[in-house]
């Protein structure tokens, strides 16, 4: 490995397709937690988090919808809160999550933020998010825009959360919902569905290989974790070389 100076061998684990194939795949329903950005009483994010949860649960899952009011901003307090217990025991309960935010100022709103602020990157040693499935949407109020999917994409990035490709932004939405707050039909909600239906796919697809999908070398490194089958080779070779 003279080529590789920087490299430290012990710890590079060749891609074991094995482990990509799952023998007893989990029958449970997908564990989809949703987000929405805004404390409004007639909030267009929580209309449509609502609209996917609906399509969600037509499609076999079981999900839960966190209610942002009284958590408190980041830093204002413990992480004992009641919502911020909350909000980390349903981000640790999914399998995947859909989050969506109004666009204000060109970007997601600061309740949107706030949860995702108060979900850290590891708990001990427990990581709350990574490997889990995330899905964005946004709603406007003008004409459409990707500025808040985009950072809600850099988040699910910062988050180590494996995002889905499709996405949904509802331009105008306050004519998009009738007079019961339910979403008219219209290519917003096909995509919608769209959206829902890939998530669904993306998360049956990774739940059972999650944990060997975000399985890093630069973590092993730290750790110092030699990966199993280095483990294994090395444990072999000193039985062939132990003298009999």
């Amino acid at each position: 490995m003279t080529e590789f100076p920087a490299l430290a061998p012990k710890f590079l684990a060749r891609v074991d397709q094995d482990r990509l194939e799952v023998g007893a795949p989990a029958t449970h329903p997908p564990r989809i937690l949703l987000l929405y950005g805004s404390l409004r009483a007639r909030s267009f994010s929580r209309l449509l988090v609502e609209e996917a949860e609906r399509i969600l649960q037509v499609l076999g899952c079981e999900t839960r919808v966190f209610d942002p009011r009284d958590l408190p901003l980041p830093d204002a307090t413990g992480p004992d809160h009641p919502k911020v217990q909350e909000l980390r025991a349903l981000s640790q309960w999914s399998e995947g999550q859909v989050w969506c935010s109004p666009e204000r100022h060109g970007a997601i709103s600061g309740i949107m933020k706030a949860q995702i602020d108060w979900i850290p990157l590891e708990i001990g040693s427990v990581r709350p998010t990574q490997g889990k499935t995330l899905a964005v949407m946004q709603v406007s109020g003008g004409s459409q825009s990707f500025n808040a999917v985009n950072t809600l994409r850099l988040l699910g990035r910062w988050m180590r959360m494996i995002t889905i490709p499709n996405q949904s932004s509802v331009a105008m939405a306050y004519k998009e919902f009738d007079e019961s707050d339910r979403m008219k039909p219209s290519s917003y909600y096909d995509r919608v569905v769209d959206v829902m239906e890939e998530l669904v796919k993306f998360t049956l697809l990774t739940r059972d290989r999650a944990d060997y999908l975000v399985d890093r070398y630069s973590e092993r490194k730290s750790s110092g974790r030699i990966p199993e089958h280095m483990a294994l080779a090395a444990e072999a070779m000193k039985h062939e070389t132990t003298p009999a």
